[in-house]
Formats: C-alpha cells, structure tokens, sequence
C-alpha cells in the first residue's frame, strides 16, 4: 500500500469536497460485509456525476459572462455558400460606413439588418461599422449574435470609434475638445452628424444610417446626398469623394453656425443651408449642380418621415415592386418606429424588406419570435 502525506490527503479532500455524511457512510460501510462496498461505489458516483453535471450547465450568468451560448451564428445555416459573397473586397470600390457613437455595443434586429443588406448589394465593397462602445482598451468584440451574423461576410469589419483621432487635423477637431458639448440635450445625435462629415472629408465612400434597408448597390451615387422632402435635404445617406469641396464647407459651417440646442441644426438643417449657397437656391429641389446631386425622395428616402406607420401596414406584392421600382434604400426612421411592433411572418412592408434584403436577420428574428411563442404558452 502506497502512503498518502498529509497534504495530498488535504487536497484529495478539497478535490471532492466529500460531505461529513459520506465519510460517516463510507465508515459505516467499511466495517460490514463486502457487498456493502458497491453501495458506498454507488453513492461516490452518483455525488460526482452530480457536481459534473451541475458545472456544465450552470448559468453563465452566474458565472460572470455577460453572453449566453446562444449568440453563435452558423453561417452555413444563415448566409447559404450559395450566394456570392466576396471573398476579398475590391481596392478600387468607396467603403460604406456605419457609426454607432453612443456605448451601445449589442446591435438591434434593424442595425443588423442595415449591416446585412449593405455587404449582400457591396460585396466589392469594405463594408466599416464603426462603433464608440469598442474603443476602449483592451475593448474586444461582444459574444452578441449580431456580430457573429457579421463575421459571415468577408467584407464586413467592426472597429473601435476613436473620436479624437477621426476629428483630428479638422475644424471640428477643437469644438469636440469642449467638454460643455456632452451636456448639450442633442449631443449623440450631433457627434453622429459630426462623424458623417469627418468621414467623408477623409476617407470618402458611402454613409449610412443604422436604420438603412438597402436594396441595390449605391456605388454609381457618387458627390450625392438625399432630399427627404419639398423643404429639406437629410444627411442619413451621404456619398463622396475625399476632401470634396462640399464637404469642406459643411464642416465649416457646422462650427461658425454651430448651435447643439436645436434638433437638426447640425444635420439636415446644415446640409440645406450648405447645398442652397452652393447651388444659389432658395427652395430645394430634385437638381445636379456643381457636381453635386439632390436624389429625389424616392430614391433613398421613398417613405417621408411623416408617413412612417406604412412601414408597418400590408402592402402586396405589386405594391411593394412598385413603390420601390426606384428606390436603392429604405429609411426607416427608427426614432419614431422604434417602438413599434413588426409581426414577423407578415406582409407588413417593413416585414418583407428584412426577408429580402437581410434573410439571416430575417431568420433570426423569425427564430427568436417563434422561441417567444413557445415560452408564452
């Protein structure tokens, strides 16, 4: 018999955590017959395969991960190798940009949607979601099925946000170093209209919205911006070569007649002062000038804001092929519908939009809708 020292005794007792009622069973059992020994066996095994068996499926909240199992995306099952999706993005091609400024890091059924619909119609195209929440160090990217969605396409990239670096080298550089500007009432909104402009100057490409469906490419909108109706341009969708002289002059408008109090004074309002110096307007309308284009409402923004509850009503087949025969992207105006719910299967417009142009977010909100029915019943 070989000896056991005192300490691999003490750490044989913290391995199994034995009960004192076992060591009083396993004594009990030991000064009877044999047989008694496939008892005492019985017990040990039980009393294990209870602790393992615990451990596997324990909660992972209780465990400190902010994630479930769950936010595992199979793309084979979501995003069919059927599809042509690139496998390397052009050089050549804009990117298309997404910001997120707030900390928000767990990306809603219609933020993924916009993702989605934005790499199946760019596929040569980089597809940047920039987000604020990553940009923290050692900040890495969230177990959120979303970003697994994501991760299905090649030309899609998630990175951190840096602000300070992104205002960099430009006139907003001095105005974002304001600290009073974070108590302003519209201040996310504002950062937001900041970083579109920024972008554009620097990097050009394609900007988009997070409540965006696109429904074709958006490449040959170059040195283009959308009119969302008979008074005012909106910034939700921008296109631009680099260090555009548009561009320049809305980022020194945004300064000299800078006022964070106003809802839009920073975005749509800033857009249309800038666009009727440039073309010498009075009234905005459907026009090219000095290469700058003014997209008819259909074109990006074909349901006004004032209408946005047709997103959710029935609309047929025809219907939908002829109110969106001209359109290559879909506003949802998620400020006012956010609240709102979508019956997912319907015929509802919006409805149809995700099963089209997002199937996998479509998928999945069809699968977490169905999972709710179930535990509601």
């Amino acid at each position: 018999m070989t000896a056991v020292s005192g300490e691999q005794a003490q750490a044989g007792e913290r391995m199994f955590r034995m009960p004192s009622c076992l060591l009083k069973l396993t004594r009990v059992v030991l000064s009877h017959k044999p047989w008694a020994l496939f008892i005492l066996i019985f017990v040990l095994v039980s009393f294990a395969y209870h602790k393992l068996y615990s451990s596997v499926w324990e909660d992972p909240k209780s465990r400190g991960l902010p994630y479930s199992l769950s936010a595992e995306i199979s793309c084979a099952h979501y995003v069919p190798s059927s599809l042509n999706i690139a496998g390397e993005p052009s050089p050549s091609t804009a990117n298309v940009f997404f910001v997120e400024t707030s900390e928000q890091t767990s990306p809603s059924y219609l933020f993924s949607c916009s993702v989605e619909s934005a790499a199946r119609t760019h596929p040569a195209s980089k597809v940047v979601v920039l987000m604020k929440g990553l940009a923290k160090e050692n900040a890495s990217i969230p177990k959120h099925w979303a970003f697994s969605l994501f991760s299905c396409f090649p030309n899609v990239e998630i990175q951190p946000l840096d602000l300070t670096e992104l205002f960099s080298g430009t006139p907003l550089a001095q105005w974002y170093l304001q600290p009073q500007r974070q108590q302003e009432p519209h201040f996310l909104p504002v950062l937001s209209d900041a970083c579109r402009i920024v972008l554009m100057w620097k990097f050009g490409g394609i900007y988009l919205d997070t409540d965006f469906i696109v429904l074709k490419n958006l490449q040959n909108l170059t040195n283009a911006l959308g009119i969302q109706d008979d008074k005012e341009l909106n910034g939700a969708f921008l296109s631009f070569k680099p260090k555009h002289k548009f561009i320049e002059l809305c980022m020194q408008d945004f300064v000299q007649n800078y006022n964070g109090w106003i809802w839009g004074h920073q975005g749509p309002e800033l857009l249309t002062r800038v666009f009727k110096q440039w073309c010498s307007l009075e009234t905005i309308k459907s026009t090219r000038c000095k290469g700058v284009s003014a997209l008819a409402p259909e074109v990006v923004y074909p349901i006004p804001w004032q209408d946005w509850k047709k997103l959710f009503e029935a609309v047929s087949a025809l219907e939908f092929h002829k109110l969106l025969q001209n359109t290559y992207a879909v506003h949802i105006w998620n400020k006012l519908s956010h609240g709102t719910k979508l019956e997912i299967p319907s015929q509802a417009l919006l409805a149809q939009l995700y099963s089209q142009f997002c199937p996998a977010t479509y998928a999945k909100m069809k699968q977490d809708s169905e999972e709710l029915s179930r535990s509601a019943v």
